[in-house]
């Protein structure tokens, strides 16, 4: 199954635990969801969502890899940040499900990661047993 999320920012932080939770099938009880992000330019994590850590996450990533640094790709694309972004991240995680749930811990949550935005990203979602 794929679920697509529209991110609205050239770096933005989108949490996806509850469009997750629904591609879960009905009848689904214990195994494994794994959500895998179809692009180079965006990541998945697991982590809290709350807005204060959002910005420093940010904050981290623009500091860490700054936009237009000289990088030999933005002669192309003018997005080599977003690339390079992505190495620090994950394209895929995978989180137990029990009894049809995700089996997250309290303050955690599945977010998108966008690095290259605003746009459309493709996920592909496999729950398995």
């Amino acid at each position: 199954m794929s679920i697509h999320v529209e991110t609205t920012d050239r770096l933005d932080i989108v949490d996806i635990t509850d469009e997750l939770q629904q591609a879960i099938p009905d009848g689904f009880g214990d195994g494994l969801c794994t959500v895998f992000v179809q692009h180079t330019t965006a990541g998945v994590v697991v982590n809290e969502h709350e807005t204060r850590l959002l910005g420093d996450i940010e904050r981290y990533l623009k500091e860490l890899v700054p936009h237009e640094d000289g990088y030999a790709h933005d002669d192309l694309d003018g997005n080599a940040d977003s690339h390079l972004r992505t190495l620090l991240l994950d394209e895929s995680v995978s989180v137990p499900v029990r009894d049809g749930t995700l089996a997250l811990g309290t303050w955690q949550s599945i977010l998108l990661v966008e690095c290259d935005g605003p746009r459309t990203r493709s996920l592909s979602v496999t729950c398995t047993s």
